[in-house]
């Protein structure tokens, strides 16, 4: 299952209205740390397919979202539960840390 790509357009509908948690990733081509971490995001919409909706948002072309939840810095990646920001990722980490958050959410 590859991530989803959530845009200004589909966001509401996609993340704030879903029935699982969602991990958005924030991100940009240009970042270096965000491609860091973009194998991590694909490994885990694998692993959690199913269980919670994991997707991307490029933040060059979806700036309403980007400002909307202040992301000043990429990659910044949000933790949602029933439309609410529950935890927060700013940086690349490693797989664990996203792993630890994301059962966190389930449990």
């Amino acid at each position: 299952m590859k991530p989803i790509t959530f845009t200004d357009d589909n966001f509401e509908n996609e993340v704030l209205k879903s029935d699982q948690p969602v991990i958005v990733d924030f991100w940009a081509a240009w970042c270096g740390p965000c491609r860091m971490i973009a194998p991590i995001i694909e490994e885990l919409s694998n692993e959690f397919d199913g269980k919670v909706k994991i997707g991307k948002l490029d933040v060059d072309d979806n700036q309403q979202t980007a400002i909307k939840y202040g992301v000043r810095s990429i990659p910044t990646v949000l933790f949602l539960q029933n439309g609410e920001v529950k935890d927060t990722i700013i940086g690349a980490v490693p797989k664990q840390m996203f792993t630890d958050k994301i059962n966190k959410l389930l449990s």
